[in-house]
């Protein structure tokens, strides 16, 4: 049977899902997937968590559930907003199956086929699923060392607007961005407040990997939302904090947006899990997760080195990279390499990366690539790396 919606065309593989099985293959380097490491975390710890609440409460949390999610669950989020600048209440909040599924619901809510959706160039793939899936146009606005800069988003908006074009939200990932591990810098953020509040286009602000910087002393950058709560919907996510697993994530939202992101989440979903909520709830409101994400965290940093030493010693002036200082990435460029079929040349070389050109939604060629350090060890990184730079030398 083919008929299919014309909608059915943008439902493709990403580059990751499409290669996951050689990825899973030993012999073959994965510096593909934004994995989070979870050696560090107590299995024995976390399974007296769920069999008490099971043991406890299993009628409650095997049940349905309410759209909203549980209380106990929005009162987490609260309190995790607070430690990144953010004052919510728990009314604001709507509990997701994972902060891919707000995505999904802020498009489905926001945009009409044609519409235009500003997002950074390079942006994340799985967004970029979704945009296309609503028959959603996207533009990207280029970034640098400091992310977005504002005034090229106002720019883009003016020319947009000049056209007829309606752009329903600019859509970022500010912090440890995905696909370059780069972060918008403060005066950044409020610029580009102040500058989608005055043409009234929302920011949808994606942001899984906030909480998690190398330097955990340092105060960390507002979020957009603690800047312009009123023009920006929050995507947070337990996912890299705790478990991808448990599809458990979060939106904050002015409240009548809220409530509409709760009855769009209803008509697909029913309502989040119920168990997989107050399992989180469970954990990252336990005194043991700083300290685990502490030492998490410090893996990430540590692996995060080996990928940078291992691209100065294997691609040296070959190359040029961005310095991780939090997050899972680094966005490697190699002007000049010809990098046509570097996936293909990287798994005959038994490594797998992100083709930059999968990044950007308009089909243009990239000379980069993108490498996740987040899920390997620093030696089977290095590995990587070596057999990266065996992929793109010439002939």
């Amino acid at each position: 049977m083919t008929a299919f919606a014309k909608r059915a065309e943008e439902f493709r593989p990403s580059p990751v899902r499409a290669v996951f099985e050689t990825a899973m293959d030993p012999s073959v380097v994965s510096l593909a997937g934004g994995n989070p490491d979870l050696s560090l975390l107590p299995g024995g710890t976390i399974g007296t968590l769920a069999a008490t609440l099971l043991a406890d409460r299993g009628p409650e949390v095997l049940q349905y559930g309410s759209g909203a999610g549980t209380e106990a669950f929005r009162a987490l989020v609260v309190n995790l907003m607070r430690s990144r600048g953010s004052q919510v209440t728990e009314d604001q909040v709507q509990p997701l199956a994972g902060s891919q599924a707000g995505l999904d619901l802020v498009t489905k809510l926001y945009c009409n086929p044609g519409d235009v959706v500003l997002a950074e160039g390079p942006t994340y793939v799985g967004a970029l699923g979704v945009f296309g899936s609503y028959e959603v146009e996207v533009r990207h606005v280029d970034i640098d060392g400091e992310g977005l800069n504002p005034d090229d988003v106002a720019a883009a908006l003016d020319t947009l607007a000049r056209e007829g074009r309606r752009v329903p939200f600019l859509y970022t990932v500010p912090t440890f961005q995905n696909p370059t591990g780069v972060s918008l810098s403060t005066e950044r953020r409020r610029a580009l407040v102040e500058v989608c509040a005055a043409r009234d286009v929302m920011i949808l602000e994606d942001d899984p990997y906030g909480l998690l910087a190398f330097d955990r002393g340092a105060d960390p950058a507002p979020t957009l939302h603690s800047l312009a709560p009123d023009h920006v919907i929050h995507l947070g996510s337990a996912s890299k904090i705790f478990s991808p697993g448990l599809r458990v994530g979060w939106a904050v939202a002015p409240r009548p947006v809220r409530a509409r992101m709760q009855i769009a989440a209803e008509a697909v979903l029913i309502h989040p899990s119920m168990l997989s909520q107050e399992l989180a709830v469970a954990w990252l409101g336990s005194p043991e997760w700083p300290d685990v994400l502490d030492r998490t965290v410090a893996l990430y940093a540590e692996r995060a080195a080996a990928v940078t030493g291992a691209l100065a010693e294997h691609l040296g002036d070959r190359a040029e990279w961005t310095d991780p200082t939090g997050g899972f990435f680094t966005w490697v460029r190699m002007p000049g390499a010809g990098l046509t079929d570097v996936l293909g040349r990287g798994i005959r070389e038994g490594v797998v990366i992100v083709p930059g050109a999968a990044c950007y939604a308009d089909g243009r060629s990239s000379d980069a690539v993108r490498v996740a350090f987040s899920g390997v060890t620093p030696d089977r990184a290095k590995e990587g790396i070596r057999r990266l730079a065996s992929a793109v030398r010439p002939a």
